[in-house]
């Protein structure tokens, strides 16, 4: 039996994507394949219980070096996870599920939460997000679209 074929997506160690259901329009994300769940800078992390349930109300600054486009979001957590950090300190971690927005595919992913204000990117996209859905050029960036400065501030007006 032949097994079903999926279309992949080839895309380069650096792209932008989006987080709609986070109010997210654009940040730009480090493909990272030693990490296994991707990661998105969030700061004011506040868990609260919502029908019975945790949740997370937190804060991000989707644009890098830009402090004043903030964005509030809410989520369930559905796990949390201990992730060893670049540094090598071991840190637990809210894991949500959101919709990721690349070129023109959409799907569920999961994200841990932890503030990445002195990290070079404000995400990375985790080996799970990439799992039979995308290769990686690691010779290319920006395969679906580059975008300036002006024009991801420009989305974030309005």
């Amino acid at each position: 039996m032949a097994r079903k074929q999926r279309k992949t997506m080839i895309i380069g160690w650096q792209e932008w994507i989006a987080l709609p259901e986070l109010g997210v329009s654009a940040v730009k994300a480090k493909v990272d394949t030693g990490a296994k769940t991707s990661s998105l800078h969030a700061y004011h992390i506040e868990e609260y219980t919502y029908n019975g349930a945790p949740h997370v109300r937190f804060e991000v600054h989707p644009v890098q070096r830009n402090q004043r486009i903030t964005r509030v979001c809410e989520a369930k957590i559905i796990d949390y996870r201990k992730v060893k950090s670049s540094s090598g300190e071991s840190e637990e971690r809210p894991v949500i599920v959101t919709q990721l927005s690349l070129g023109d595919a959409t799907w569920e992913i999961e994200l841990n939460l932890t503030n990445r204000d002195y990290m070079g990117f404000r995400m990375l996209l985790g080996r799970e997000a990439l799992r039979q859905r995308l290769l990686i050029d690691a010779g290319s960036h920006f395969l679906h679209g580059r975008k300036t400065a002006k024009s991801v501030v420009q989305l974030y007006k309005g």
